[in-house]
């Protein structure tokens, strides 16, 4: 019992001694880190504590002056650096020191004096000990002028921003009479190519030497509030087929008659597995209508007549419906080739119509309805013909004509008119060579042929004639 007793007063005795000694090793410990916290701060009040790198640069032990002077020296060298923005074909060119591209010199600054020198005794003298020792490390911090950069590419942004187009579409029995597709717009993405600039600030910085350095500035992309899909319930989403020409050299009633049955095309809306025919969606062709007279083709002779240039519709239309891959029910060439419908294309690409008995047909086999959108340019003297609907990945081959069996115009034939003074001369037809034109077409879907046709165009030579006059 004695020596249990005589035990227990030993690890007393032990335990109070060590705790006192725990006591006064802490307060010691404080007392000095203290001291040492009370030094620095009081010897490095207006400086940066020792043993301070900002990445690679020595800045411990240095006042607020000499941190700035140091990353001001460096902005100067940064700032010669030159930066080409571009996208597009468009381009713009700025300083860094335009851009305020450098060292953010007061952040570096503050951030710096300001360690060790916190409130909390531990972390401050921690932070004291360790750099002092080890070396504290800290990375550079950047700033660029964002302003200063929206307005180096303002002419770039007004070049490339287009705002997207809302689709529009009413529907007056079978012909839609507002139409506009809905297109996506663009503008800079800002935000991207502030992150671009940010990311890039680094490498110039470590530069020893001023540089030139690319930039592409990035577009996004502006979303309609509506788009075609959206807009009808007829299933019309996109192009599935364009047709183009161009009537040069026109007189003024083939122009106006252009535009005016081009008027009375567009807008036709044809339903699935129905058979569109030209001649019915045209209507009637005469001084009634509205049509001018025109040059026309009208019993093996080029009269003027009412509607002449009808049939640059026609054929508009014919090079369209063949893109989209429909199937073409009823076309017809022309007896002869005429120079209109070879300006942008070779011979055997062209249909005539004639109201009531020539048509031009095509069946909608889409599943889907069929938009035809078209649009005679009168001063430039081209139409184009788009048809809206939806694709059902049919793809399209089409050759190029071959023209063989080419032969000369026969010659100049002169009449004598007694209408017509004596010594004035009247050209009313035209020369032009004969021949015949074939060209294939193949319309595959999910790899099989739905449609392998020949168009074979046969033209007359046609001969040149004038009237002479006899009246005296």
């Amino acid at each position: 019992m004695a020596n249990i007793f005589q035990s227990r007063k030993i690890l007393k005795k032990i335990t109070t001694s060590v705790f006192w000694f725990s006591v006064g090793f802490i307060l010691s410990g404080t007392i000095l880190a203290s001291i040492i916290l009370f030094y620095f701060q009081q010897s490095y009040k207006n400086k940066v504590i020792p043993g301070v790198f900002i990445d690679n640069t020595y800045i411990g032990e240095k006042n607020r002056d000499q941190v700035e002077k140091i990353y001001s020296d460096k902005n100067i060298k940064v700032g010669k650096s030159t930066i080409i923005f571009s996208v597009d074909g468009f381009s713009a060119t700025a300083s860094a020191a335009t851009l305020g591209i450098g060292y953010d010199t007061n952040l570096i600054t503050e951030q710096a004096l300001g360690l060790g020198k916190t409130k909390s005794l531990l972390t401050d003298t921690y932070l004291i000990l360790a750099s002092y020792i080890n070396g504290t490390f800290l990375a550079a911090s950047y700033t660029f002028d964002e302003q200063s950069l929206t307005k180096n590419i303002s002419e770039i942004k007004k070049a490339i921003h287009k705002e997207p187009m809302d689709a529009q579409f009413k529907v007056e029995g079978n012909r839609v009479v507002a139409f506009q597709e809905s297109h996506d717009g663009q503008d800079v993405d800002s935000e991207t190519l502030n992150q671009r600039l940010k990311d890039l600030i680094p490498q110039l910085a470590r530069e020893k030497n001023p540089k030139i350095v690319a930039v592409d500035i990035p577009i996004k992309v502006l979303h309609p509030n509506t788009t075609t899909e959206e807009a009808n319930n007829f299933g019309i989403v996109e192009p599935i087929g364009v047709g183009k020409s161009t009537f040069y050299h026109s007189i003024p009633g083939r122009i106006y008659n252009v535009a005016l049955a081009t008027s009375r095309i567009n807008g036709v809306l044809i339903a699935p597995n129905e058979e569109f025919s030209f001649d019915r969606a045209l209507g009637d062709v005469s001084a009634y209508t509205g049509y001018q007279q025109a040059y026309i083709i009208q019993n093996g002779r080029t009269v003027l007549g009412d509607g002449g240039g009808v049939c640059q519709v026609s054929t508009t239309l014919f090079r369209a419906i063949l893109n989209a891959g429909l199937p073409i029910t009823e076309r017809h060439a022309h007896a002869y080739r005429v120079g209109y419908y070879e300006q942008d294309q070779p011979p055997g690409l062209d249909a005539t119509t004639y109201v009531p008995t020539v048509d031009l047909k095509f069946k909608n086999d889409t599943g889907h309805h069929i938009l035809i959108q078209a649009y005679a340019d009168t001063t430039n003297l081209s139409l184009t013909f788009t048809l809206y609907g939806k694709s059902d990945g049919r793809q399209v081959e089409i050759s190029k004509p071959v023209l063989s069996d080419v032969s000369a115009a026969p010659p100049d034939l002169y009449q004598d008119d007694p209408t017509l003074p004596v010594g004035i001369i009247k050209q009313v037809d035209f020369a032009a060579p004969g021949g015949k034109s074939v060209f294939t077409r193949k319309v595959s879907r999910n790899g099989q042929v739905i449609i392998s046709e020949s168009f074979v165009s046969v033209y007359k030579p046609w001969q040149a004639i004038f009237l002479r006059g006899t009246k005296t």
